[in-house]
């Protein structure tokens, strides 16, 4: 848990409450704040798994997946290269394609460039290419006359993806098991502070939308944990334009290492399909493995 990543306070959080609820389902358990000595706390405690609570880069964009099956422990979430392809955006959004799911039109560009000019027709997202927690996102709306001036946390190139007017959704996989839909309300878009501030959203669990487009979610969600090679928890996100039914929904990205605390998302979900926190931490843990 913890890391160095922009996400380091909510991989705290999701450690601590992980650590609680494996502690009431019986197991031993040791909290690791991941530093530059991790392999050697690793190798030092030799556990039996490695629950992998981190979030952002580094820890569920591969890296922290590579030294794991280097030391040869088994763990928790998706593997290497899973990891690796979700936290690129670009390179998802080439694995949804081909497995037939319905993406949003995007571009890499350079910063400089999309500081001077309109790269896309307005409305349209800026955010960077790997990172989570929508950490580094800008709507450039439809009456933009210049172009965003991104902050300093940007990198030199970012992602500039088409604006999906509509509703925001979510959909959990467990192994081969679709969750539950949920619509996430929010006054506005779903930035970092809608996520983690207390009042900064609401969640509607099972969301009140139209079966077909329920299914679809759910549907979509599976699709894609299973194009990307994702094992495990993983929690898919979509836009719904409800104005064009079906044909408005599009999938966004994939979370490899979503939310773990009782009231995040996927635990949600989870306790809606009639599974408690402690029961989610157990299957995930027995779940885990080295070299697959």
């Amino acid at each position: 848990m913890g890391g160095r990543s922009a996400e380091r306070e909510v991989s705290l959080v999701s450690g601590r409450e992980c650590a609680a609820a494996l502690r009431e389902a019986g197991y031993e358990v040791v909290e690791v704040d991941a530093g530059p000595d991790l392999a050697a706390r690793l190798s030092d405690l030799s556990p039996d798994v490695c629950f992998n609570a981190l979030h952002g880069r580094w820890g569920e964009d591969g890296c922290v997946q590579g030294l794991l099956e280097w030391l040869g422990l088994a763990y928790t979430h998706s593997g290497v290269l899973a990891s690796a392809l979700a936290m690129d955006k670009t390179r998802a959004k080439a694995a949804f394609a081909s497995a037939g799911l319905p993406v949003v039109e995007s571009v890499i560009a350079p910063k400089s460039q999309v500081m001077a000019r309109h790269v896309l027709n307005t409305p349209y997202v800026v955010k960077p290419n790997a990172e989570g927690s929508s950490v580094g996102v800008y709507i450039v709306s439809e009456s933009a006359n210049t172009p965003p001036r991104l902050g300093p946390e940007m990198p030199d190139e970012v992602m500039v993806e088409a604006y999906v007017p509509g509703r925001e959704l979510t959909c959990t996989i467990l192994g081969d098991r679709a969750f539950c839909v949920t619509e996430i309300v929010t006054a506005g878009w779903y930035d970092y502070h809608a996520k983690y501030a207390p009042g900064g959203s609401r969640h509607v669990c099972p969301a009140d939308i139209p079966t077909e487009i329920a299914e679809a979610c759910r549907d979509y969600a599976l699709r894609a944990h299973r194009a990307l090679g994702c094992r495990g928890l993983s929690r898919s996100d979509f836009r719904w334009d409800d104005a064009r039914g079906i044909k408005g929904l599009f999938i966004l990205e994939t979370n490899t290492q979503p939310g773990m605390t009782p009231t995040s998302l996927a635990p949600e979900q989870a306790a809606a399909e009639g599974m408690s926190f402690a029961e989610l931490c157990r299957w995930i843990v027995e779940d885990a493995s080295c070299g697959r």
